[in-house]
């Protein structure tokens, strides 16, 4: 009977062991991306201590630095980067940390992973850099940091859109995207870059009745010709 028992016990086991044992990963690591999720530094940083793969990622391709990064967990994303933790490593939807950050304008854990590393040029899934859903979303802060951080401010995504034609189509016309317009326009952005259908950011200003937008667009295309013309 003891044996029946420990070979059903030893099958139990195996049977909760082996998803891990499969990936590659093992319980610590798993704990690692809930410690971070709950910010709990102290955790990470045993959990660390003990041998756990920091860049281990779970069935969603997740590492815990995105996990932390997801939450907004500013001191479990400072613990996992001082650490060593890849701040571009993607998930399976081609989310990375410096991404992930900069779409949702989690300013701070933008700025540790610029500070770390972030690959500029990486785009997500929709082909686009960070700082075009950041405009977007109306991320000002978020916006200027990419912008002084040299991301293309031109970039150009799968939809056919920069981020100065994003925050005009998909913006609300308000102080933040109008900040953001002004923001992208004196760092050189291109008020040229028409849509796919030949529709210019100025033109799609009219169309929305963003007149403040449309404003700061057509002082920028007078001052671009009057350059052109000297």
């Amino acid at each position: 009977m003891r044996k029946v028992f420990g070979i059903y016990a030893s099958i139990v086991l195996f049977t909760i062991a082996y998803p891990l044992l499969a990936s590659g990963q093992s319980v610590n690591e798993s704990k690692l991306r809930e410690a971070a999720g709950r910010d709990d530094v102290a955790a990470i940083q045993d959990i660390l201590a003990r041998g756990a793969n920091i860049d281990a990622k779970d069935g969603r391709g997740r590492t815990a630095l995105l996990v932390a990064t997801h939450a907004n967990r500013i001191d479990a994303a400072r613990a996992l980067i001082d650490a060593g933790a890849d701040v571009n490593a993607r998930d399976r939807i081609n989310d990375s940390p410096y991404l992930y950050a900069g779409a949702r304008g989690h300013l701070e854990i933008l700025k540790m992973t610029l500070e770390h590393g972030a690959d500029l040029k990486s785009t997500n899934r929709y082909g686009g850099t960070a700082l075009i859903p950041a405009a977007e979303r109306g991320h000002v802060e978020t916006v200027r940091t990419l912008i002084e951080a040299g991301v293309d401010i031109d970039h150009v995504n799968n939809l056919g859109w920069t981020a100065l034609l994003e925050a005009i189509i998909l913006g609300d016309g308000g102080p933040d995207h109008q900040k953001i317009v002004d923001l992208l326009v004196r760092a050189g952005a291109d008020v040229d870059i028409a849509d796919r259908k030949g529709v210019t950011p100025q033109q799609h200003a009219r169309q929305r009745r963003h007149p403040e937008i449309e404003r700061i667009l057509l002082a920028a295309a007078t001052e671009k010709d009057t350059k052109h013309g000297q």
